[in-house]
């Protein structure tokens, strides 16, 4: 076993919900397991029937819209970086910078659950760049590269 796999941790949503401000119905993740400070984390959202889109995206075949998984690749990182600079969301916002290189591959649905795998690519100060993917039974759903910025909420 490697160090890196010693050092690595599980977070419940309480625990997610200190990391970062989202709530419901905007919170897209419901747990975090084999976080790796600074490197990578595994983001689990269940997709349920009573999600809030799903009346609306699309009511005689409910899909999860794109948009939402990549939004919850992203809060899969921004607790990844908030707990690696030791920071909450007291006092910190994770801001999207950029979306690249996303592809969604297959439809998730109601009864899904999702495994959200991210892993930083690089980080310079206060920003950070991210590769995600989204498997369903370990298979590739969906896909995207994204860049984010840490900021202070103002005093």
């Amino acid at each position: 076993m490697n160090a890196d796999a010693k050092k690595s941790t599980t977070f419940d949503v309480e625990r997610i919900m200190d990391l970062i401000p989202h709530r419901y119905p905007f919170l897209m993740i419901d747990r975090m397991i084999d976080v790796v400070p600074g490197k990578s984390a595994v983001g689990i959202k269940n997709v349920s029937i009573n999600e809030p889109f799903f009346q609306g995206h699309f009511p005689s075949k409910p899909i999860m819209p794109g948009v939402l998984i990549v939004e919850a690749m992203a809060q899969t990182a921004g607790a990844l970086v908030i707990y690696t600079n030791g920071q909450n969301s007291e006092n910190t916002f994770v801001y999207f910078m950029s979306v690249e290189q996303a592809r969604f591959r297959k439809p998730i649905t109601p009864g899904d659950c999702i495994h959200l795998h991210v892993e930083k690519q690089q980080s310079r100060g206060d920003v950070w760049k991210f590769k995600g993917e989204a498997m369903v039974d370990g298979v590739l759903m969906a896909e995207a590269v994204y860049t984010a910025m840490i900021v202070e909420k103002d005093k």
